[in-house]
């Protein structure tokens, strides 16, 4: 009976240790996940410096919208809690406000034939946008990590064993209510 009792609970051991082992994987992997965000974020922060003064050369009534894109990289750039759901809320969120002034910036620069049609501005403008598609490409594999580590908390006995080692669930990327708010085209048409 001994013997038994023994088996099973060593059965019982391996399957909680290869069960702690997944979801303790799925945690780093969404954060490894969270850092590809991150580093495609700081090529988009080490452009828009670049942009800026390109742009600064032609468009000589846009200040005010120069000022917040460089406090937002800012912040965007600040260092982060990558433990805490909140922290890396507030990061995404000022990551997406980046996003949406950057977009305001290229709308204006339609404004301007000169800087629209100057080849350092064009190249800076496509480099832009790539590292764009980078960053849709990070957030999307980075919200497919998080769907399968909230799964693993969420689900028993996932949850019981994600309490025991202290793995909690990650936030999702969500774009901003401005960035769903349908847009009105009569602000872009002069």
């Amino acid at each position: 009976m001994d013997n038994k009792l023994l088996i099973v609970v060593v059965v019982l051991l391996v399957i909680f240790y290869f069960w702690y082992a997944s979801i303790i994987k799925k945690r780093n992997g969404a954060r490894e996940a969270l850092s590809t965000i991150d580093v495609q974020l700081k090529q988009r922060l080490d452009l828009i410096p670049n942009i800026l003064k390109i742009a600064k050369k032609f468009m000589e009534h846009e200040f005010t919208l120069f000022d917040e894109i460089t406090s937002l990289r800012t912040k965007a750039s600040a260092d982060y809690n990558k433990a805490d759901a909140q922290s890396i809320r507030e990061h995404l969120a000022s990551a997406e406000q980046l996003t949406a002034k950057m977009g305001q910036l290229m709308v204006n620069v339609e404004n301007y034939p000169t800087l629209k049609s100057d080849q350092t501005m064009l190249q800076a403008m496509q480099t832009y946008n790539e590292v764009e598609g980078q960053i849709a490409a990070a957030r999307r594999f980075y919200n497919s990590s998080v769907t399968e580590l909230n799964n693993a908390v969420q689900i028993f006995p996932g949850s019981l064993i994600a309490k025991i080692a202290g793995v909690t669930e990650m936030p999702y990327f969500e774009a901003e209510e401005a960035a769903k708010a349908p847009i009105d085209a009569d602000k872009f048409i002069r």
